[in-house]
């Protein structure tokens, strides 16, 4: 019995340090770093491989709910042009954050994964936790298409979304 109680503590101990702790996430806005929506249209050369492109068109808000309707993105489905951006608000219900399945993006993971600053993981954005705090991603090089996307932590409760690039 002495036994089990050292692994059901040390399993807990575990979880616990998996699901806290590590470094805060810098306060500043990752919207900040993105050009208004009133940017001038693109002239200017393609971004280095790996590199960000900025926006170069509007920028469309999603707001990410919680709430007792349920967990969702508003709206749930966007249409954008190529350079254009999202940025991602976290209204209430959180954490919250953005993803994209890297085996269902095809030709666009390379410029995902370049637009999406600081990620968690392959294509997932930061969590967040905070009312107000927000995600913006670059379409810009990113191909004509359909994508979807989830919030991670409420995936199973179809917390899902879907891009279509013009």
């Amino acid at each position: 019995m002495r036994f089990l109680g050292f692994v059901a503590v040390t399993g807990a101990a575990i979880v616990l340090g998996a699901c806290g702790g590590g470094e805060k996430a810098p306060a500043a806005d990752s919207a900040a770093a993105a050009p208004a929506a009133e940017a001038a249209p693109a002239a200017s050369a393609p971004a280095a491989p790996g590199a960000m492109a900025p926006i170069t068109g509007q920028t469309v808000t999603v707001k990410m709910v919680g709430d007792e309707k349920g967990y969702r993105f508003e709206p749930a489905e966007i249409t954008i042009k190529a350079g254009d951006g999202i940025k991602f608000e976290m209204v209430s219900g959180g954490p919250h954050n953005v993803a994209f399945d890297p085996a269902t993006v095809g030709a666009a993971k390379a410029a995902l994964a370049a637009n999406m600053p600081e990620q968690m993981g392959e294509l997932s954005g930061k969590m967040m936790i905070n009312a107000g705090e927000s995600y913006t991603i670059s379409f810009a090089g990113v191909p004509a298409g359909s994508y979807e996307f989830h919030c991670t932590p409420h995936l199973a409760m179809n917390m899902k979304g879907k891009v279509i690039v013009q």
